[in-house]
């Protein structure tokens, strides 16, 4: 397994990496500078730039580019992408079922609730 990858296959997010996301999916498309202001401006101009450059091989963000300014976007939602962190982990499970059920048994009764109102309008038909 690579140091890059977790033993889902997805990619592992750093520390840097994570606050980095957390910019993109709290302010969208952003330059360079931007996140580093963001960030309380301590980190290097090539810190950054390396560090989306990586997230960017990984699948993450979107680079558009217009003249000579370049903007950085979360390929994903913060919510997608978590969804996707989660589908990798139960891939990666010995026992899909035990391990969803297992989840469900954890969750507090406010998340109950909301997934019970899901499931009762998605069997009613409506769009979810």
């Amino acid at each position: 397994m690579s140091e890059r990858t977790s033993g889902t296959g997805l990619p592992r997010l750093g520390a840097l990496e994570t606050q980095v996301m957390d910019v993109l999916w709290d302010h969208g498309p952003v330059t360079v500078r931007e996140v580093i202001d963001r960030l309380g401006g301590t980190s290097a101009y090539t810190t950054i730039a390396t560090v989306l450059g990586n997230l960017d091989r990984k699948g993450l963000v979107t680079i558009t580019r217009r003249g000579r300014s370049t903007r950085y976007a979360a390929r994903l939602s913060r919510q997608a992408h978590a969804a996707e962190l989660m589908g990798h982990v139960l891939d990666a499970s010995q026992d899909r079922a035990a391990s969803i059920l297992h989840f469900v048994d954890t969750m507090p009764e406010s998340d109950l609730a909301l997934l019970r109102d899901y499931l009762g309008a998605r069997g009613a038909g409506e769009p979810s």
